[in-house]
Parts: structure tokens; C-alpha cells; sequence
């Protein structure tokens, strides 16, 4: 009888942790994101360059 209640009450603990984990962002976490988007970008337009820089070569 413990034992299942041992159980159940672990997965309401895990069940209440899961639902803390929402879709809200703080602003350290947007920012994060802000920071990898904008490096994709850099990183989308340094590979732009390099094959223009290679078919300038290849001319």
C-alpha cells in the first residue's frame, strides 16, 4: 500500500515540474535566442561570401 502510493506521489511531482516548464520565456532566454539567430545569420552570409569569393576565383 505505501509502495503505491510512494508512486503515485512521485509522478505528481513529476507531472507538477513538467507543467512549471511553459512556453514563457524570460528576457535572459530570448536574448540567448536572439544571440543564435543572429549568428546563423553572420554565419549564412560569411558562406554567401566565401562562394562568391570562390567563383570570382574560378573566373
Amino acid at each position: 500500500m505505501y509502495k503505491g502510493f510512494g508512486v503515485a506521489l512521485l509522478l505528481a511531482f513529476f507531472a507538477v515540474g513538467l507543467s512549471a516548464c511553459g512556453d514563457d520565456q524570460g528576457p535572459a532566454e530570448e536574448a540567448g535566442e536572439n544571440i543564435d539567430e543572429t549568428m546563423e545569420e553572420a554565419g549564412d552570409e560569411m558562406e554567401e561570401i566565401g562562394e562568391e569569393v570562390e567563383d570570382a576565383a574560378e573566373e
